[in-house]
């Protein structure tokens, strides 16, 4: 009678709704030894101001599920949600439509709903505005090895809107099918969607990521014409003993525009040692080369960055002494052929 009873309950605690809140704040003091005057590190990411203590992000997190529906709200204030939605597209309104800009969105990280039906181990049917799969870096601090994000990560899409399924084959593989608006825009910047296929293993020693990325990503009536840019990316993460993880990560894509085909290739390598039960050494090197087609008539514009490549190294200590409270010291070392650091 007792463990009919306990099973009972444990049905009835299933079959009751469940919210689930949590949140984080990054702070950081950031010294840029080449001293630029307009107190900016230009192309660094989210940690871009020198001298300056700064709230980098607040985010507040609100999360629901209640038998097979579930449901996701993140929302962000500070210096990083201005940076993440830089490239949100503008869209004009009309006498009775409002307009949309990156105001719009900036206090927005994620939002979505979705319901889950027991097909395998589970068919997962999501819509709404979703972190982006590409790379293995979150745009949490917490949940990554360093504290500054790599060239990969600033230069790929942040984030996309748009609807996704995803088809646990077991305990450990999944394959996600998606259509989006496309890269960095909750509103689209062109009437053509985007989609992605990613296929997923996750275990306690290892996970990986194969990922294709397609779509027209540029505005409308641009000299490039209507090109589809396609992208492909893959990173793994080996614990690779009690004391050792490694994460390296490739991308490389194309675009073939009226002026030729533009491409990319990026690479990182990550690892983190831990010292003590909280302390950790994390090291990054990471590299991103970039061609921007050119012919007779023109070049296309860059998808990235003002130069060719740019590639920096990165040491972070981390200390985790107390629950819930990460405090970090890093030092990294940017690099490019030209002068798009100010200095």
């Amino acid at each position: 009678k007792a463990a009919e009873a306990a099973k009972q309950g444990e049905a009835k605690a299933a079959a009751e709704p469940v919210v689930t809140f949590g949140g984080y704040a990054e702070v950081y003091y950031q010294w840029n030894v080449n001293d630029p005057s307009n107190r900016i590190t230009n192309y660094r990411g989210f940690d871009n101001r020198h001298n300056s203590l700064t709230i980098s992000n607040v985010a507040l997190d609100a999360q629901f599920t209640y038998e097979g529906a579930q449901a996701r709200v993140t929302l962000q204030a500070g210096q990083t949600p201005d940076t993440y939605y830089l490239a949100e597209p503008a869209s004009p309104g009309a006498s009775g439509a409002s307009g949309s800009t990156l105001d719009t969105w900036r206090f927005v990280q994620q939002a979505y709903v979705g319901y889950e039906l027991p097909v395998l181990s589970g068919l997962l049917l999501q819509g709404g505005l979703f972190l982006s799969p590409i790379g293995p870096e979150s745009i949490a601090v917490k949940d990554n090895w360093q504290w500054s994000r790599s060239n990969l990560f600033f230069g790929l899409p942040f984030y996309h809107a748009g609807a996704r399924a995803t088809l646990k084959a077991s305990k450990e593989w999944a394959v996600t099918l998606g259509v989006m608006n496309g890269w960095n825009s909750v509103v689209d910047n062109n009437p053509e969607k985007s989609g992605y296929a990613q296929l997923t293993y996750a275990s306690d020693e290892l996970s990986f990521s194969l990922l294709y990325f397609g779509g027209i990503e540029r505005a409308d009536d641009v000299p490039e014409g209507d090109p589809w840019r396609s992208t492909f990316d893959t990173h793994l993460t080996w614990n690779a003993s009690s004391w050792l993880k490694l994460q390296p990560h490739f991308d490389v894509g194309f675009e073939p525009t009226d002026f030729g085909t533009s491409f990319w290739v990026a690479g990182a390598l990550a690892g983190q040692a831990k010292l003590v039960d909280w302390l950790f050494l994390g090291l990054r090197a990471d590299a991103f080369y970039e061609s921007a087609a050119s012919n007779d008539t023109g070049e296309a514009a860059r998808i990235f960055w003002p130069v060719e490549w740019v590639a920096s190294q990165t040491a972070t200590l981390e200390a985790r002494a107390l629950d819930h409270l990460s405090l970090r010291s890093e030092y990294r070392h940017d690099h490019a052929p030209g002068d798009m650091f100010f200095a």
